[in-house]
């Protein structure tokens, strides 16, 4: 969905920050989250929407019917990608393993990223967290980096199409 999805995003000078596809009981959802210096605005996410919609039509990735739903990443942004990873190093994460990991839940800071790790510290302990069995990760931020980061005064990422594996398509 993320290769479907981010010529489309990045085309309307956007980045795509995550891709959710959940259930409700109305049927399966298509999250997209997207970003850009300075905020997204509901036009943003309108215009994409429009573009992207009949490309997925065509594409077909979801069986079935599904809403599509184009947002910005807001106060719990996920994070997906090495280079998110990299650029959040300091701020505070929440970080969700696949079951076959040694322990499931880590809730802590980000220390590092090299090659397939991710570091996070818990409780004084670091914990090196191999990139392909995080199943989910979101950042836990305050109200100041929420709006450092929707002002765009925190530097933007270099862009990476590597996506965790697991829930993530």
């Amino acid at each position: 969905m993320r290769s479907l999805a981010e010529p489309t995003v990045h085309e309307a000078g956007c980045t795509l920050v995550a891709v959710e596809i959940a259930g409700d009981g109305y049927g399966t959802i298509v999250r997209l989250f997207i970003d850009k210096p300075n905020g997204v605005t509901i036009t943003d996410c309108a215009q994409i929407s429009r573009a992207l919609s009949p490309e997925l039509d065509v594409a077909d990735p979801i069986p079935g019917e599904y809403r599509l739903e184009v947002s910005s990443p807001g106060i719990e942004r996920p994070v997906e990608t090495l280079a998110d990873f990299q650029r959040f190093v300091g701020y505070r994460a929440k970080v969700r393993m696949t079951p076959s990991a040694e322990r499931r839940r880590y809730a802590g800071d980000l220390v590092s990223v090299a090659a397939e790790t991710v570091s996070i510290l818990v409780d004084g302990v670091e914990h090196e967290l191999p990139f392909p069995q995080i199943e989910r990760a979101r950042l836990v931020l305050d109200l100041e980096q929420f709006t450092d980061l929707q002002s765009g005064t925190v530097a933007e990422s270099v862009e990476s199409t590597v996506p965790i594996q697991g829930d993530m398509p």
